[in-house]
């Protein structure tokens, strides 16, 4: 994964987006494995805590312990603090073994459901019916990678992070066009880019999940949600769905007219190559992450603080069954509790989450830092912010997030590790024309429920 995928590039010397911040990749600070934060003076209380490190996620998180220990000095919390891989391998190790913390930090999804089927997790639903006005305070489709066979078993908390797409206004000024208001516009568009020596879409193909994200919107806007709900549940041939075969076969269809940067497969997203084909001028379109936002800022000279940068949810498929409300990306970040924990710890945990997860001053750091939380009450925030540029996008995105219907989770964070590994691979050789969506299909009903 990139060290700048999904995670906004916090706000810092007087609210100007900045690049550079460490996310769910591999770099940032070295573990610190053992230490305590928030004031909380080491072996005191049980109740025990794990999270990544990388800024300005690590300090928000830091700053809400602090203030929850300030508060409650006869029941603080520990908290340990990890790199992310670190963390993916101890966490997984110490849950397995019923020596987890107890207040365990997690993308949702795939990993969430293995913790449940393990009878790892509490489950909350039971909580957030007691507490409905908490529940109601946060995005309801926050609550889709925290659900398993129905009920809840972690709090969304800290941000939401949409897919875009983004596009250059100037290229657009170019061929006299708009923006795409259909697929069937984005497929109209493409001869009048490339006629004009401009990509019609960037993409850092070699990173793959890059790749993803088309697949997602497309099966999203043809089939409906419960396309990917399907396969996720484990449905048999769910892959084969008439609107999953489309969707592939549009796919293709949109690379064979050429409509991505030459020699896309070998570029990374890692390296923010494909921002800077978008502007640059290179290309006119680039369907990513929110994250991307904050370098594109930093780096695109006046490409955002001219006001050439657009910004848009995915296009409706003309036919589709799809809400065009719908969104895909990162719906938050998830806190479980241990289902092994006293109960007088997983009370205390609780207590974190209903008071200083997502309370004033967490939603004022996120937002201050760049990013919308999860919680209703962003909006309310943003009236603080005083670039125009960084208000109106900010805006967008909790319009984009609070309004959509479903928010799906990225399909390699939702999927089991083994399933995900064979769906990058398999969206690897489909962009490279190498497999045909009934062989893309046929490899991935092979691994469902894996």
């Amino acid at each position: 994964m990139t060290t700048s995928r999904r995670t906004f590039l916090g706000l810092v010397g007087g609210g100007a987006l900045a690049a550079g911040l460490a996310a769910c990749g591999s770099s940032g600070p070295k573990s610190t494995s053992g230490s305590t934060t928030g004031g909380a003076a080491a072996g005191s209380g049980t109740t025990t805590y794990w999270f990544l490190t990388g800024q300005p996620q690590q300090a928000i998180r830091e700053a809400q312990v602090k203030r929850f220990n300030d508060a409650n000095s006869s029941s603080t919390i520990k908290t340990t603090e990890f790199q992310n891989d670190a963390f993916k391998q101890k966490i997984k190790t110490a849950i397995g073994a019923g020596q987890g913390p107890t207040l365990i930090w997690g993308w949702g999804g795939g990993g969430l459901k293995s913790y449940v089927d393990a009878n790892q997790v509490e489950d909350l639903t039971g909580w957030f019916g007691d507490n409905a006005d908490l529940k109601n305070s946060i995005f309801p489709s926050a609550f889709g990678a925290a659900t398993v066979g129905g009920k809840i078993y972690a709090m969304p908390v800290e941000t939401v992070t949409p897919i875009v797409l983004f596009y250059d206004k100037r290229s657009f000024e170019k061929v006299g066009a708009e923006p795409p208001k259909s697929w069937q516009d984005i497929m109209n568009l493409v001869p009048k880019f490339n006629d004009k020596g401009i990509a019609p879409f960037s993409l850092g193909g070699q990173s793959r999940w890059t790749n993803m994200m088309w697949l997602e919107f497309l099966f999203d806007r043809i089939g409906g949600s419960e396309v990917f709900q399907n396969i996720y549940e484990g449905k048999a041939n769910g892959w084969s769905d008439p609107s999953a075969l489309k969707a592939l076969e549009e796919m293709q269809n949109l690379i064979k007219a050429n409509g991505f940067i030459k020699g896309f497969s070998s570029i990374t997203a890692d390296s923010n190559a494909d921002q800077a084909l978008l502007y640059t001028g290179k290309a006119a379109m680039m369907l990513h992450g929110a994250w991307t936002y904050g370098n594109m800022k930093a780096s695109g000279g006046d490409f955002v603080t001219g006001g050439h940068l657009g910004y848009m949810n995915f296009p409706p498929y003309d036919g589709g069954k799809g809400d065009p409300t719908d969104t895909v990306g990162n719906p938050g970040q998830y806190l479980s509790i241990s289902s092994k924990a006293s109960q007088a710890d997983k009370d205390n945990a609780k207590k974190f989450l209903a008071n200083n997860t997502l309370d004033k001053d967490s939603v004022d750091a996120w937002v201050k830092s760049g990013n919308i939380a999860v919680a209703k009450s962003s909006k309310d925030r943003l009236s603080s912010i005083t670039d125009t540029n960084d208000k109106d996008w900010l805006n967008f995105v909790y319009d984009t997030s609070a309004n959509a219907k479903t928010f799906a989770q990225s399909w390699d964070q939702a999927l089991s590790p083994t399933q995900a590994e064979t769906l990058l691979d398999n969206i690897a050789k489909l962009f490279q024309l190498s497999i045909s969506p009934q062989q893309f299909a046929d490899h991935m009903n092979a691994v469902i429920g894996q």
